[in-house]
């Protein structure tokens, strides 16, 4: 993997360090997140311990007052090890943020500096059963009851569902409004009406805690509302989702490098006919043009970073990333598996992880056909 453009040497450092602990703390432990569908709770404090949690949040919150680069470096390093268990950059960049950028004093004082030690851990709710990409549909319900919101509801694929402690639920406190009657509310998985359905039996990310989440009367203060007043909870989703689109496509491109890496590595040590696989023409072409689309990716990725940074990332911009990186890593993964022949199909080798865990890129954060749909706007 190439240093990208935006890395500082402070970056650099914290590369280094995020390697180590991913090395030490994650690697030698995937199968075992696979095999139990969550990994170790502990793990969340040791990672706060090291200050590697809510690193783009303020020092004042707790946080390590980087920028979305941290989140990008300690995504890059979790990919490196094909590891798609541990729900880190959902709740670093898209749980916390939606917390800074929409909660009251009160609330980013009460919650950041326990999402930043690990204490707690985040998830947002926003599919439904019979609802994905149409968050303007929503059926759950948080109806005013006294001083309380009363949340009547059912919640699918929700990352993180299996461990959390805070949720950012996406409710209807206006079923008669549309998109304008929905709200974001906070909720503490310990309030009475709240469980946990099933870990789902997914495809790929097996080592990851996604599940149902249900709410039967839950009661939460409506201080617990995200933002001064209700109805901004559709403007505050289409706000956050750009930066969500940019973290999936920054683990798509590092899954394409680490992908081609490895594959190199196989087909230079594999003999087949007497000689390294690598060797025969075939091989090489198609390598090549797996180098070719990982280069291509990672100055458009780095590209996105830069502007992001800068504050001046558009919409249909990230769109574009989101669904092309996602896309072509799915095809760099298939390439690589047919390279290692049978061995790619095997579980044990880590691009058969890499293939399957790479799919759900195509669907989640607003599938590839809603990305194309938000691009075509623009032109």
């Amino acid at each position: 993997m190439a240093r990208p453009t935006w890395e500082t040497d402070d970056l650099s450092a914290l590369r280094e360090m995020a390697r180590g602990f991913i090395e030490k703390e994650v690697a030698p432990n995937t199968e075992r997140y696979i095999e139990q569908h969550h990994v170790d709770r502990d793990l969340w404090n040791k990672a706060g311990e090291l200050g590697l949690l809510c690193m783009s949040i303020p020092e004042e919150y707790g946080g390590g007052g980087g920028t979305f680069a941290h989140e990008a470096v300690l995504i890059e390093e979790q990919a490196r090890a094909v590891d798609a268990s541990w729900g880190q950059s959902l709740h670093n960049g898209i749980i916390a943020h939606y917390i800074y950028a929409y909660g009251s004093e009160e609330q980013k004082r009460q919650w950041l500096p326990k999402m930043a030690s690990g204490e707690v851990v985040g998830a947002i709710a926003m599919t439904e059963p019979g609802t994905g990409s149409d968050l303007q549909n929503v059926k759950t319900k948080a109806i005013k009851d006294g001083d309380d919101y009363v949340i009547d509801g059912n919640k699918t694929f929700i990352t993180n569902g299996g461990q959390a402690d805070l949720v950012i639920v996406v409710a209807k406190t206006d079923p008669s409004a549309g998109g304008k009657g929905i709200s974001l509310i906070l909720v503490e998985t310990d309030r009475e009406g709240f469980s946990r359905g099933r870990i789902l039996d997914k495809v790929g990310m097996k080592g990851q805690d996604t599940a149902e989440l249900n709410f039967s009367g839950v009661r939460v203060p409506q201080s617990n509302l995200l933002g001064d007043q209700e109805g901004l909870g559709f403007i505050q989703l289409m706000t956050q989702l750009p930066q969500e689109r940019l973290i999936i496509a920054v683990s798509a491109v590092a899954g394409m490098e680490i992908a081609l890496e490895k594959t190199l590595a196989y087909t230079k040590d594999r003999e087949a006919f007497g000689k390294p696989i690598f060797n025969f023409q075939n091989t090489k072409f198609k390598l090549a043009e797996v180098a070719t689309e990982a280069h291509v990716a990672r100055v458009f990725l780095d590209d996105c970073i830069e502007k992001h940074l800068r504050g001046e990332l558009d919409i249909p911009t990230v769109a574009m990333a989101k669904w092309w990186t996602t896309d072509r890593a799915q095809q760099v993964a298939d390439t690589c598996l047919q390279l290692f022949g049978g061995y790619g199909y095997m579980n044990e080798y880590p691009i058969a992880r890499l293939w399957a865990d790479n799919r759900v890129q195509l669907i989640f954060g607003g599938t590839n056909e809603i990305m194309k749909e938000v691009i075509s706007r623009s032109l």
